[in-house]
């Protein structure tokens, strides 16, 4: 069981609302961000000002979005404030929407090596409009844990769990148990006593914050393999300018082999002059790709596919615009997909975490 410590004086957490649920209200299209409501209603919140919460203060990074609008350069635009603010903040809080938090999440881990304070992104599935939202406790427990918590990831708060942001992924629309994390257990969970499983919660870098620079825009892509691809449907989606593609394949990391006109397409976008990155992920939520454990698989590697292993595709998918966008060559981004570089991946399946 985990207590925070006492403090001589207040932690401080700048929280960095980007949009979501959270903070939208019900309009004549719907529900949409509504600038000021999330400002107002922290300022009504008793809690927020008690002696044992952190000081905090609010980045309102604008136009709010509502997630489903977020691209790579929000990724990076929330990266930039936090590297700006990094040294007079203890932890930070990063107000989201739920439908591409994950991504927003693993993008992060890349973008901010050398991270060794808590960052942990929240919203809700109901906005703090409606009387039964679940964001009011997101938030307070989001900030308490990112001013105390010796937890220096980047995480997702959600329904009384914590977990490792580039190991997570939304799994229900309705459920407040918004996201899990099939090949990781949460990092800590919340309920009457805060608990953390330390074992799981990755050492404190040495070293200073070391953001991750982008030289170019890369283009990224992600296919789901299904019954009926073809390798013309794929040599379209592989065409040149495309600089890496997620394959979201079966089980353990299988395609269909009966017709070789996929394989060939891959191959062929693997080869120079493209050298295109292709990354076999798994569809399935838990498990891991074991590329060669089956013919279907073991025909990917021999097309150029490299496995990543049990990388979520939300995961993949970023680290691989991060890298590409970083200026390093196909080689060097071959080989450091296969690595952990942010505790998105467990290469040794012996070794689980």
């Amino acid at each position: 069981m985990y207590n925070a410590p006492a403090m001589s004086e207040r932690a401080r957490v700048c929280v960095i609302h980007v949009g979501g649920t959270i903070g939208m209200v019900q309009g004549e299209h719907g529900f949409t961000p509504q600038p000021g409501f999330l400002e107002a209603y922290m300022r009504s919140m008793p809690e927020l000002a008690r002696p044992e919460v952190p000081r905090h203060e609010l980045v309102v990074l604008e136009p709010l979005l509502d997630s489903a609008d977020m691209n790579p350069d929000d990724w990076r635009r929330i990266a930039a404030v936090i590297a700006e603010r990094y040294d007079d903040f203890d932890g930070f809080v990063v107000i989201h929407g739920t439908d591409t938090m994950a991504y927003t999440a693993s993008a992060l881990s890349f973008l901010l090596p050398g991270l060794g304070k808590p960052v942990i992104l929240t919203g809700s599935q109901l906005s703090l409009a409606d009387i039964r939202s679940d964001g009011r406790e997101h938030l307070i427990t989001a900030i308490l844990l990112a001013g105390t918590a010796p937890i220096p990831e980047v995480c997702i708060y959600f329904a009384a769990r914590l977990i490792r942001g580039n190991r997570a992924q939304k799994i229900h629309n309705q459920e407040f148990f918004a996201f899990n994390s099939g090949n990781l257990g949460p990092l800590a969970r919340i309920g009457a006593s805060i608990r953390i499983t330390e074992h799981r919660v990755r050492p404190r870098p040495e070293g200073p914050l070391r953001p991750l620079a982008q030289v170019r825009r890369p283009q990224i892509a992600a296919i789901r393999i299904f019954p009926g691809i073809d390798g013309g449907m794929l040599r379209r989606f592989l065409a040149r300018p495309i600089d890496g593609l997620i394959l979201e394949t079966y089980g353990n990391g299988n395609v269909p082999s009966r017709d070789a006109s996929l394989l060939e397409a891959l191959a062929e976008a693997a080869q120079p002059p493209n050298e295109v990155v292709v990354v076999n992920c798994s569809q399935c939520h838990g498990g891991r790709v074991d590329q060669g454990r089956y013919g279907t698989s073991a025909a990917l590697t021999r097309a150029g596919v490299i496995s990543g292993f049990d990388m979520t595709p939300e995961a993949a998918l970023t680290k691989l615009y991060c890298l590409a966008g970083a200026g390093y060559a196909p080689a060097e981004i071959r080989a450091k997909m296969q690595q952990d570089l942010a505790g998105e991946l467990t290469v040794d399946p012996l070794t689980r975490p």
